[in-house]
């Protein structure tokens, strides 16, 4: 799990916008963003809650068939999704005091992921 939040400001303050929306967007289905509060207990809570719901070590039909291994990665993604919308006002994400956009990577293996942020306003 990976803390975005100021990389999405950032995108926000260098498009110039005072108000409107940001969308983030993931390529790749083993990814997925979210907002929560990023700190350790929560992130330890998440990570036993996809466990629970997608075990790791369970047979997925995907890694029959392509024996990759990461059948828990689509489905713990997909849960999620790839994308969020995030309003803005000020030119400040209009985020919760102790809300942070997350991007949570499920794969088994590293990858290289792009966050794309799509900045509408006035």
């Amino acid at each position: 799990m990976l803390d975005v939040t100021s990389d999405v400001s950032e995108a926000v303050r260098r498009s110039g916008l005072r108000a409107g929306t940001v969308t983030v967007f993931v390529p790749g289905s083993t990814a997925s963003l979210t907002t929560i509060e990023f700190e350790p207990g929560l992130v330890e809570d998440m990570e036993e809650l996809f466990e629970r719901l997608a075990a790791q070590q369970r047979e997925y039909h995907h890694n029959k068939r392509w024996h990759d291994g990461n059948g828990h990665a689509h489905v713990r993604a997909s849960l999620l999704g790839p994308s969020l919308t995030v309003p803005f006002n000020d030119g400040k994400l209009e985020l919760g005091i102790w809300q942070q956009v997350i991007l949570i990577d499920f794969d088994n293996k590293s990858r290289d992921r792009e966050i794309i942020c799509q900045v509408m306003g006035e």
